[in-house]
């Protein structure tokens, strides 16, 4: 019988082992749009192997409820993915992540009042992190879904948070948790503990906003790992401890990364305040006209441009133009033209996002460029193609430091001899400073939707290459 046990252990052991390295691998394989597909199966395989081997090792055997809630949540989940928009992801992962810190905070509080009968200081410790961290990811998700949402403005609210209110509030949330560590008894105590933790999530993420909101969602993960991790030394389990720490240790390394793309990390930028100041109220400003131009007007720079850049923004993810660009691109290298891409770190919203877009429609890697690579060619090119951009081609953005693009590498586009807008409308986007570029005497604006733009100046671009052969 002892060697039975002994065996069931050791098999169990195994499996976890098993999980965990599948996870490993799971994320590895995240790193790359190729193998995004396969490094997802394999992290949904060790999750369901987690479980399975967690449900039998615990020897529970009723999963009729176990079964109903999956059911249900999994339901949900595929609606919710299968009617969600390319430009809908941001907020998906943030409203993910807030699930994600709800989960700990119920798996803290029922373990919390278990303890009460039962002290064990570990679980103790475990409980309050799980409940600090699981609080402020819920909330700091919450404020992150709204901004995306347009419940809140994406851009930062007026005010002035110094980090030194942000330490006080987090000094405070550790206070509440060696008093609640001390007395587990205390309802106020636990009351006001949820109350700093969730402000101090909120206020984390209210003053942030444009062209930082990459750095937000990928902070996000690294918070839901960590609360994964909590979770784990709550309940025992090893395999999520593993997952949390991978995912949590994953979501810095990309927030680092994000942060070196656009200019936001060092010291300075770490300590110094959150400042949002009141732009400049251009009501008084004299009315601006722009000539609106058709894609028929586009054509003759096409037609003899020699290199061409485009850059593709919010607006093109938007109208998932990816294929139609794709197109485009191909109809312009035939005619002899060399077609690039200038991809902006910050333009899409979601990380990556005009990146993986591109690779789906089999756009050549060797075509995507970083504004660090190609903002010394602008110069040399006849024509920028600008398709849904807005605020990284916006240079006065750039240059008021008030604005929330100041340090942010802004692309060249302007020194281009033509340049070609295709936009919905004049609007300012994130910074909400106004774009010069539009009243550029180069500048030929097309205003409309993007992808049905592109598609006339191919039509339009075919018919003269056809009408050059008869």
């Amino acid at each position: 019988m002892v060697n039975q046990l002994s065996y069931s252990k050791i098999m169990i052991t195994i499996a976890y082992i098993f999980s965990s390295i599948m996870f490993i691998f799971g994320v590895k394989g995240l790193s790359s749009s190729k193998t995004a597909h396969r490094g997802n199966m394999l992290a949904m395989i060790a999750m369901l192997t987690a479980i399975v081997i967690t449900l039998f090792h615990k020897k529970i055997y009723d999963f009729s409820f176990i079964i109903a809630s999956s059911f249900i949540g999994s339901t949900i989940s595929v609606i919710l993915a299968k009617k969600a928009k390319l430009t809908a992801v941001p907020k998906i992962v943030a409203f993910y992540n807030g699930i994600g810190g709800a989960v700990s905070v119920f798996v803290a509080m029922t373990e919390h009042y278990l303890i009460v009968r039962e002290p064990q200081l570990s679980i103790i410790i475990s409980v309050v992190l799980g409940l600090l961290i699981g609080l402020v990811t819920l909330t700091s998700s919450l404020v992150a879904y709204a901004k995306f949402q347009d419940f809140i403005k994406s851009t930062p609210l007026v005010c002035e948070i110094k980090y030194s209110f942000h330490l006080l509030l987090f000094i405070l949330c550790l206070i509440f948790c060696i008093i609640i560590s001390v007395n587990q008894t205390c309802g106020a105590y636990l009351l006001a503990f949820f109350v700093i933790s969730s402000a101090l999530g909120i206020l984390v993420v209210v003053p942030i906003g444009g062209a930082s909101m990459p750095v937000v969602i990928s902070l996000l993960i690294s918070y839901t790992g960590l609360a994964a991790a909590a979770t784990g030394f709550i309940v025992f389990s090893n395999v999520v401890i593993i997952g949390g720490v991978i995912v949590a240790a994953a979501g810095i390394v990309l927030a680092i990364i994000k942060c070196k793309e656009i200019n936001h990390f060092s010291s300075a930028d770490i300590f110094k305040p959150v400042k949002v100041n009141v732009l400049e109220n251009n009501e008084n400003k004299a009315i601006r006209k722009v000539i609106a131009h058709s894609p028929k007007d586009s054509i003759v720079p096409l037609e003899n441009a020699q290199s061409v850049i485009i850059i593709p923004g919010y607006g093109f993810v938007a109208a998932q133009a990816q294929d139609i660009l794709h197109d485009l691109e191909k109809v312009l290298i035939n005619r002899g033209a060399t077609v690039r891409y200038a991809v902006h770190p910050v333009a899409g919203r979601a990380s990556g996002q005009l990146h993986i877009m591109l690779t789906e429609a089999k756009v050549p890697q060797n075509l995507l460029f970083t504004p660090e690579r190609i903002n010394d060619d602008f110069q040399n090119t006849d024509v920028v193609l600008v398709v849904g951009a807005n605020d990284v081609i916006n240079h006065a953005a750039k240059a008021m430091n008030t604005c929330l693009l100041s340090d942010v590498p802004i692309l060249n586009a302007d020194k281009a001899k033509t340049v070609i807008i295709c936009k919905r409308s004049l609007s300012p986007g994130f910074s909400g400073v106004e774009n010069e570029l539009f009243y550029n005497q180069k500048t030929l604006m097309i205003f409309g939707d993007v992808k049905d733009s592109i598609s006339h100046m191919i039509r339009l671009l075919k018919a003269r290459l056809n009408e050059k052969r008869n």
